[in-house]
C-alpha cells in the first residue's frame, strides 16, 4: 500500500536522510527502529508532508505522489501521531478529533453530531472511560495518545505512521497503546512504528526496518531475528555490552545513607542501606511508591516518620534544598518537566544546583564545569548550546552533570534511560556504573525489568508502599514480579540464590 524509495533530505547541506527506502503491507507493524538521530523522524515528516524530499519518491498504491502541505497527506489517507502530542488541552476529546473538520448544521458547529460520531469512533478502538466532553487535559497521557488516533481516524486514514507513542508512559499504560496499535492492524491499517524499546517492537511488528546515520542498514523479518541482531545493526555491538560489569565485593563500602521505620501519606515502614559504590535497584508495578521513595529521600515529599542518615549524621530533609546541601541528588522520571530549563543553555542548567549551594562553594564548582562535561561525554555544539536543541540522551547527561556539580555522595536515578535511544542506555549505563565506582551510593529506579536485573548490586522491590523483599544480583523477571504482585513464594532459583 505504501512505497518509499530513495528517499533524501538535507539540512543546510548536511545529509539527514540519503537514500532510504521501505514499503508497508496492509495490517502489517512495520518497526523503524535505530539511534537518536538515525532519520527516522525526518522520513515520517517527509511522509506527512511536513518536509519536502530532496529526492526519492512516494507511491501509495503503486501511484506515485507528492505532498506539498499535510493536509494533501492527510488526503491521501495518511496520519501521523508524533512523540509531541498535538492535542489542544483546553478543548474537549470531541472538539479535538474533529479539529478543522467541524460537522455544521445551518451554519453552526452541530456539538451533537461531532459528540455522537466521536464516541462512535471511540467504541470501535474499545476505549471504554474516554467522554467526548473530556477535556484533554484531564486524560493520561495514554488516554491522549487514544484521542490521537481516534483523530487520525476521523481522516479515515489507511496508513499510520506512530513516533514513539509510548516513550512518555508508565508501564501499565504502554499496554493500552500496544492493544491499540494490535486493534488497528487487524482492522487493516498499515503502521509504521518508531521506538526505542525493542520488546515492544518485538511483540507487535512483523518487519524491521534498522536505520543508520541517515541511512536502511536492514530491514529484517521479526520473527526471523533477535534483539542482539537488531542491536548490532543499530549501534555496532553486542546487547550483552549494555550492561558493564557488577560491583565487585571489594568494591563496595559502608552505609551512605539509611532509613529506618520511615513513612509519610504514600509511604510505610520503610528501612534500607545504600552503600558506597553499590547500585540498589527498585522494582515494582505503577503505584507500588518507588517515585515516591525517591521524593521522600529528596525531601520533596519528605518522610513525616522513621530515622535516616547520610554520611552517619541523622538527617531527614524536609525540603530539597536541604538534601542538596546533605549530599544527596536526584534524576527525576520526566527529566523536560523536572530536571531541565530547555530554554536555557547547557552552561546554565548545568550550574542550576551549584547556585543553590553556599557562595564560597560555587568559584570551585563553576570551574570544574568544561571537566564535568567531558566526564559524562555530552555531545553538543558547545556550553552555549540550548537544551532543547540536544537528543535526549545528551538532555539526560546535562541533568546528571548538573548534579555532579554539585559533588554529591547519593545519586537516585528514576527511570534514567527513558525515552533515550539504545545507544545513549549503554553509554548511560556506562556512566552510572563509573560513578559508582568512584564511591557514589547509586538508587536506580527502572520499569524496565531488563535494565534493573543488569545494572543491580540488589534489587529492593516495593509493593503498596513497602519494601516486600530484597534479591540478589541477577535475578530472574518472575522473582521480581512475584514479589511485585505480592506472590511471595521463592522460586528455585532465588532460593539457591539466596
Amino acid at each position: 500500500m505504501l512505497r518509499m524509495r530513495d528517499m533524501t533530505k538535507s539540512f543546510l547541506g548536511t545529509p539527514v536522510l540519503q537514500g532510504v527506502s521501505l514499503d508497508l503491507r496492509p495490517g502489517e507493524v512495520h518497526a523503524i527502529v535505530g539511534e537518536n538521530g538515525a532519520g527516522k523522524s525526518t522520513l515520517m515528516k517527509l511522509l506527512a508532508g511536513e518536509y519536502q524530499p530532496d529526492g526519492g519518491r512516494i507511491e501509495i498504491d503503486g501511484v506515485p505522489r507528492s505532498f506539498g502541505h499535510p493536509a494533501q497527506a492527510q488526503a491521501a489517507g495518511i496520519g501521523v501521531i508524533h512523540q509531541e502530542l498535538s492535542l489542544l488541552p483546553d478543548r474537549t476529546v470531541a472538539q479535538n478529533v474533529h479539529l478543522g473538520r467541524e460537522p455544521t448544521r445551518r451554519g453552526l458547529v452541530d456539538r451533537a453530531a461531532m459528540e455522537r460520531r466521536t464516541a462512535d469512533l471511540l467504541d470501535e478502538l474499545d476505549a471504554t472511560g474516554i467522554s467526548p466532553r473530556t477535556l484533554v487535559r484531564d486524560l493520561t497521557v495514554a488516554r491522549q495518545q487514544t484521542v490521537e488516533v481516534a483523530k487520525a481516524l476521523a481522516s479515515d486514514v489507511r496508513i499510520l505512521a506512530m513516533d514513539e507513542p509510548t516513550a512518555a508512559l508508565a508501564e501499565h499504560e504502554v499496554v493500552v497503546v500496544r492493544d491499540l496499535v494490535r486493534r488497528l492492524a487487524a482492522r487493516g491499517l498499515g503502521i509504521l512504528y518508531i521506538s526505542h524499546r525493542l520488546r515492544e517492537v518485538f511483540d507487535l511488528s512483523q518487519r524491521i526496518t534498522v536505520l543508520k546515520d541517515g541511512r536502511r542498514v536492514t530491514t529484517l523479518d521479526t520473527s526471523a531475528t533477535d534483539a542482539d541482531e537488531v542491536v548490532r545493526a543499530m549501534v555496532g555491538r553486542e546487547l550483552s555490552a549494555y550492561y558493564p560489569p557488577r560491583a565487585a565485593p571489594d568494591e563496595v563500602g559502608g552505609a551512605v545513607l539509611t532509613v529506618s521505620g520511615g513513612g509519610n501519606d504514600r509511604l510505610s515502614d520503610i528501612s534500607l542501606a545504600l552503600r558506597a559504590g553499590e547500585i540498589v535497584g527498585i522494582a515494582g508495578l505503577q503505584g507500588s511508591g518507588r517515585s515516591a521513595l525517591a521524593r521522600a529521600l529528596f525531601g520533596a515529599a519528605p518522610f513525616t516518620r522513621g530515622t535516616m542518615t547520610v554520611g552517619g549524621g541523622s538527617v531527614r530533609p524536609r525540603r530539597p534544598w536541604q538534601a542538596i546541601r546533605g549530599g544527596i541528588a536526584l534524576v527525576p522520571e520526566d527529566r523536560k518537566a523536572d530536571g531541565l530549563a530547555l530554554r536555557q543553555s547547557v552552561r546554565d542548567n548545568a550550574l542550576l544546583v551549584v547556585r543553590a549551594l553556599p557562595a564560597r562553594e560555587r568559584p570551585t564548582l563553576t570551574r570544574a564545569l568544561t571537566e564535568l562535561l567531558e566526564h559524562v561525554r555530552l555531545v553538543s555544539r558547545g556550553v552555549e548550546q540550548e537544551v532543547r536543541y540536544l537528543s535526549g540522551g545528551n538532555q539526560q547527561k546535562v541533568v546528571i552533570a548538573k548534579w555532579l556539580a554539585a559533588r554529591p555522595r547519593v545519586l537516585l536515578f528514576d527511570e534514567p534511560t527513558r525515552g533515550v535511544d539504545v545507544g545513549a542506555k549503554a553509554a548511560i549505563h556506562g556512566l552510572v556504573r563509573e560513578l559508582a565506582r568512584e564511591g557514589l551510593a547509586v538508587l536506580l529506579i527502572s520499569s524496565e525489568l531488563p535494565e534493573l536485573i543488569g545494572m543491580s548490586d540488589r534489587v529492593l522491590v516495593m509493593a503498596d508502599g513497602r519494601v516486600v523483599g530484597e534479591l540478589p544480583a541477577g535475578p530472574s523477571e518472575e522473582d521480581i514480579m512475584r514479589l511485585a504482585t505480592a506472590d511471595r513464594r521463592p522460586s528455585d532459583r532465588a532460593a539457591g540464590a539466596a
